[in-house]
């Protein structure tokens, strides 16, 4: 039936490439995953905020707010069961470094299940308080729509990533309703080499979504009323800046400690119930840290500056300027926590959210604390919009993407200047500390990760050694006889035989010119045994060597092939420098097609 099936989808793509051409059937497949992932961002955004109202409004109890404290616990608990129950065969993986991975080395594969489970996952951990945001899902499960549609059209690698790419960008559209910035995170974040041709379906895909996630949810997201910058204020964004690309670091860093310590425990419900109590904890304390936070940004926006401090318990002291800082920054370091608890807890969610909101916060209290100071006055709704930009520049290393996406979502582009500037120097000053961003450190830690700067490493990346071994070489035993072994010696065609015992551990090599020699010119010929000829290798190699050790290796003995054996000396086969040259110019050529 499957055979069947697949011979039927052969004969409808070979009958559409006579009537269309592949650039442009392309286009219309941008469309269509353009309306899907805007359809799933619509969807995600309507249940998620449809929660948190029941949770916070429609339900009436007098001792509901006791289980504020537990809240996010149970949404983490039911995220964490829905995985374990329902997603059984294939693994399940949050944020945009499986996207990448994808990219790098499953051929642009992602599993089909991320459609639907990063939407319903998602909308749990946020809804009942998880710190996240809900970008990185949108962004998955859209890509997840292009990945299976191209698949399933039995599309090629570089047609696949391109749709890829489209339901990324879809999903930024949709869900900040931004098409710009989800072209621009598209080509920064996962093609940040592309030609012209590239670009047209990655635009339809994110104009049809946020148009049809308009259609499903009409909620603006913020609202910027302001007059422009002023050229005296240009100093005070430069320092900002400073601050932020400082905190982005700390950020970092903090993302690491946090995943170690919730890595050493193996049991997933372990990890919800700590991870869910202190999260409770701090939401208790912090309420601004229930869900995505952005209605505390739009209060601040707004004019509202005590919004951060009130409706928590320490709100009767929200007539001390003092409080009212010292609680602000105390904030956004507990933002920090509280986000990477609910991720290493098992809850689901991106960093988008909680990029603009600590960036958000950083440039209020700036702006708030000058004011206070008398040092200057500043525009506190502009310095607000232009950390949101810095932080997500900084922390995802997406400059462009964080200028482009505040300037859609708040209507701010007369601020254009300010969030150029906070932006690129918040991210120099995180790049000059951490070359990779925290979705891609882990990769390029492991090789894992398709760089662009430096294409030999990347496709050397790629290639794993036990692909290219050659087992045609003919395998001697220390006592066989040559001129019993003469005949196949002779037909492989080799110029190099490889010597084991009889378990197959690795001896050494014999090569064909100086056996025919010997052969010739040794009268006992007849009784001749492989021990007599054996010599020891230049160099082995193990099997579980990367490539780039493999040409080392290579180049320090002068030679053009190597024999591969395992941990326990145990051969393998040869490898050439033919057989590697060969895959690097074919994947490079994959890579090189990624981009038409």
């Amino acid at each position: 039936m499957q055979i069947r099936f697949i011979n039927y989808l052969d004969k409808i793509n070979l009958y559409r490439k006579s009537k269309i051409s592949n650039r442009n059937f392309l286009i219309v497949l941008a469309v269509i995953v353009g309306i899907l992932a805007g359809v799933a961002a619509a969807i995600l955004k309507s249940l998620t905020h449809n929660i948190e109202e029941f949770l916070q409004s429609d339900w009436h109890w007098k001792y509901k707010y006791y289980l504020y404290f537990i809240f996010p616990l149970i949404g983490i608990f039911l995220s964490v069961a829905y995985v374990k129950y329902f997603i059984r065969k294939s693994k399940f993986e949050t944020g945009l470094t499986p996207l990448l991975y994808a990219i790098s080395k499953k051929s642009s594969k992602v599993e089909t299940h991320n459609i639907y489970s990063q939407v319903i996952t998602s909308a749990i951990t946020v809804g009942f308080g998880g710190s996240v945001g809900l970008e990185s899902p949108i962004v998955t499960s859209g890509a997840a729509i292009g990945s299976s549609l191209g698949r399933f059209l039995g599309l090629s690698y570089k047609e696949i990533t391109m749709l890829l790419a489209c339901g990324a960008a879809a999903g930024i559209a949709g869900a900040f309703n931004s098409p710009i910035a989800g072209i621009v995170f598209a080509i920064e974040v996962l093609l940040p080499e592309f030609t012209i041709p590239a670009f047209i379906p990655l635009l339809l895909a994110a104009a049809t979504s946020a148009v049809v996630a308009r259609l499903f949810y009409t909620q603006q997201l913020f609202f910027l009323v302001t007059e422009g910058w002023k050229m005296d204020a240009l100093f005070y964004y430069v320092i900002l800046a400073c601050v932020i690309g400082l905190f982005s670091i700390y950020f970092g860093k903090a993302n690491y400690a946090i995943k170690a310590f919730f890595y050493k425990f193996k049991d997933p419900y372990t990890k919800v119930i700590i991870g869910g109590l202190a999260l409770g904890a701090l939401v208790f304390l912090f309420p601004t840290l229930y869900g995505e936070g952005y209605i505390t940004i739009k209060k601040l926006l707004g004019g509202d500056y005590m919004a951060i401090i009130n409706n928590s318990i320490f709100q009767d002291y929200n007539t001390i300027p003092a409080v009212v800082v010292l609680f602000t920054i105390v904030t956004i370091f507990m933002k920090s926590i509280a986000t990477l608890v609910t991720l290493g807890a098992g809850g689901n969610g991106g960093m988008f959210a909680p990029s603009l909101i600590m960036g958000g916060l950083i440039g209020f209290i700036f702006a708030y604390t000058i004011n206070l100071s008398g040092i200057a006055h500043l525009n506190v709704a502009n310095f607000t919009v232009a950390g949101m930009a810095a932080a997500l520049g900084a922390i995802m290393h997406a400059p462009l993407t964080g200028i482009f996406l505040i300037a859609e979502i708040t209507g701010g582009y007369i601020l254009m200047v300010p969030l150029m500037i906070t932006t690129a120097i918040s991210y120099g000053i995180n790049r000059k500390s951490q070359k990779h961003s925290i979705y891609t450190k882990g990769l390029a830690e492991k090789g894992e990760l398709m760089s662009y700067e430096d294409k030999d490493t990347t496709v050397l990346s790629q290639m794993k050694l036990r692909y290219l071994i050659e087992k045609t070489y003919p395998q001697l035993h220390l006592n066989d006889l040559i001129s019993v072994k003469m005949n196949e010696i002779v037909q492989s065609h080799k110029n190099i035989c490889a010597v084991t015992d009889e378990l197959g551990d690795f001896k050494g090599i014999i090569y064909i010119e100086e056996l025919f020699s010997e052969m010739i010119n040794n009268p006992n010929k007849d009784t001749l045994t492989v021990s007599h000829l054996v010599r020891e290798a230049p160099n082995t190699l193990l099997d579980k060597d990367d490539l780039k050790t493999v040409l080392r290796k290579m180049e320090q003995g002068n030679v053009w092939l190597l024999p591969v054996i395992d941990e326990n000396n145990i051969y393998k086969g040869f490898v050439s420098k033919t057989s590697i040259f060969n895959k690097y110019r074919a994947l490079l050529m994959r890579q090189n097609d990624n981009m038409v």
